[in-house]
């Protein structure tokens, strides 16, 4: 185990259902009843799905169609990215109010290091009750938070009392939480390798624990690595207030299944066209540039290319896009295309100060939470 370190007080604050909750906050007589952001018409798929909802098996990413079935009385609504935005400008407002170190995830959730905050309060279980209560009574909608020594951890005690809950992690009890937790739990542990875990033995935090890093690196690539410390409390990740974006994408699901590249090449120069816009609204650029296909049976397909440039015209993305399309037959008829550019001008190396960053956890530290 690393040195001890000064423990920060980091705190993930994730809104509940937000897009569904705004949808019946701002839409009274919708309160109380399942209902469905997107997943509109016959391809629709699910933006997000209130509790109500929820409790038929209603989740985002699924299908209307599918919604319906499980949920017959579901209601279905409009996205409204602008009132997204603007209710989470207003939340993130409040953050600041306690600290400057706020790292936005999306605009749902976001993590705050309240280690030395602007009211001076040392509990930032308090802070977080503090926050939480202003966003119900100022905005109207409510949020669950986690409160712990890292990102990794806040972000996983976050989801535990939802909704409008909050759980604090303290430092003495990190790695005993640690070690009771399910592996499907993991942050950054999906079902696939959730599964090949499971297949090892490998089913709570303690049997990951019991793994070398030398075995977790052999079964799981890089990863490994990285499973070998955060299931001993180690996560050297501080809160970003200016996140870089890696990369800036746009896609399009079609009404009916595309069968030739010819009913396609319009497709794209829509999705060239808004993608462009957006480079030139956060005003960056990018040297790759990857075509996304998902095909009628679902599966997924990318074909990228890098230029020797930044980039950021519509008429060479479209171009790119174009021979990244005709690069190989397609498998099959399309119900989906994107395009995203990666390797942005907004990507720097990492500072000698965040490589040497580390955080180690000591039972014996008693840090007021």
């Amino acid at each position: 185990m690393a040195e001890d370190l000064p423990i920060r007080k980091i705190i993930h604050v994730d809104m509940d259902a937000f897009y569904a909750s705004v949808a019946q906050m701002d839409n009274p007589e919708l309160k109380g009843k399942p209902i469905a952001v997107g997943g509109g018409g016959k391809r629709g798929v699910i933006s997000a799905a209130s509790y109500e909802a929820r409790q038929f098996g209603v989740k985002s990413a699924m299908s209307g169609r599918l919604a319906e079935k499980l949920c017959p009385d579901l209601i279905f609504v409009k996205t409204d990215f602008e009132r997204y935005k603007e209710i989470s400008n207003r939340i993130r407002k409040i953050f600041f109010d306690y600290t400057d170190l706020v790292e936005p995830l999306s605009l749902d959730e976001a993590y705050l290091d309240v280690t030395e905050n602007k009211i001076g309060l040392p509990s930032a279980t308090f802070i977080a009750q503090k926050i939480r209560q202003r966003i119900f009574s100022e905005v109207g909608l409510t949020a669950s938070a986690g409160i712990s020594i890292n990102k990794f951890i806040a972000k996983i005690a976050s989801d535990y009392n939802k909704p409008n809950g909050q759980k604090t992690v303290n430092p003495e009890d990190v790695l005993q939480f640690l070690e009771d937790l399910d592996i499907r739990k993991f942050f950054g542990i999906g079902k696939v390798t959730a599964e090949k875990m499971y297949q090892k033995g490998i089913f709570t935090g303690k049997d990951l624990k019991s793994r070398s890093a030398e075995y977790l690196e052999t079964h799981f690539g890089k990863s490994g690595k990285s499973y070998y410390h955060i299931v001993r409390g180690i996560h050297n990740s501080p809160v970003k207030p200016n996140r870089i974006r890696k990369s800036l994408a746009a896609e399009r699901t079609f009404s009916e299944n595309l069968s030739s590249e010819i009913f396609m090449l319009e497709k794209l120069e829509h999705i060239a066209e808004e993608v462009a816009k957006r480079l030139n609204k956060s005003n960056i650029a990018g040297k790759t540039i990857t075509l996304k296909i998902k095909y009628s049976d679902f599966t997924l397909q990318t074909r990228s290319k890098t230029l020797p440039y930044f980039v950021y015209d519509k008429i060479i993305i479209l171009e790119t896009a174009k021979d990244l399309l005709y690069q190989e037959k397609l498998k099959n008829s399309v119900r989906l295309l994107g395009i995203s550019l990666s390797n942005l001008n907004t990507e720097s190396s990492k500072t000698k100060a965040e490589k040497k960053d580390k955080i180690s956890v000591s039972v014996q530290l008693k840090f007021e939470f």
